[in-house]
C-alpha cells in the first residue's frame, strides 16, 4: 500500500509556527513514527506553498497510489481548484487539520474541498494524521 502525505501552505513551519496551535514538533520530526508505526505501508510525503504545485502532485500520484492525506491549510478556505482535483482522482483522500479549525477563526469554519473527500480529521494535532491512515487502511474499497 502507499499512501502519500500532502501539506499546503506555512505547514513547513510546523514547530516555530504558533506552537500553542500547532505544537512544538516539525511534520519531519514527526513522519518517522508515523512509518515505523506503519511499516507496510510505504508512507511519503510533500510540502509545497504554491496551490499548483499541489495539484500537479495529487493529479501524479492520484492514480496510483491507494491514498492521499491532504492538509491544504489555508487553500482548504479558498480553494476551488483543490477540491476539482480531489474530484477527478481514482485515490481516495482524507483532509486533515492539525487544530480544531471550527474553534478558530469564522473564516476557517468552512472548507471547499470537504465534499470532494472521502473523510476529514481535525483537531487530533499531529495525530491526526495517524487517524487519517488508519482511515484509508481500515476502509479500502
Amino acid at each position: 500500500m502507499k499512501i502519500l502525505i500532502i501539506n499546503g501552505p506555512n505547514l513547513n513551519l510546523l514547530g516555530v509556527r504558533e506552537p500553542g496551535i500547532y505544537g512544538s514538533s516539525s511534520f519531519e520530526q514527526y513522519l518517522p513514527q508515523l512509518q515505523q508505526r506503519y511499516p507496510d505501508i510505504d508512507i511519503e510525503y510533500y510540502q509545497s506553498n504554491v496551490e499548483g504545485e499541489l495539484i500537479n502532485k495529487m493529479q501524479e500520484v492520484g492514480f496510483s497510489y491507494d491514498g492521499i492525506v491532504l492538509n491544504a491549510g489555508a487553500y482548504t478556505h479558498t480553494s476551488i481548484a483543490l477540491h476539482d482535483c480531489i474530484r477527478s482522482l481514482k485515490a481516495p483522500v482524507i483532509e486533515v487539520h492539525i487544530s480544531n479549525v471550527h474553534q478558530r477563526e469564522e473564516f476557517r469554519h468552512h472548507s471547499m474541498i470537504s465534499a470532494a473527500c472521502r473523510g476529514v480529521i481535525c483537531g487530533f494535532g499531529l495525530d491526526s494524521y495517524r487517524l487519517a491512515i488508519s482511515a484509508l487502511t481500515e476502509n479500502e474499497e
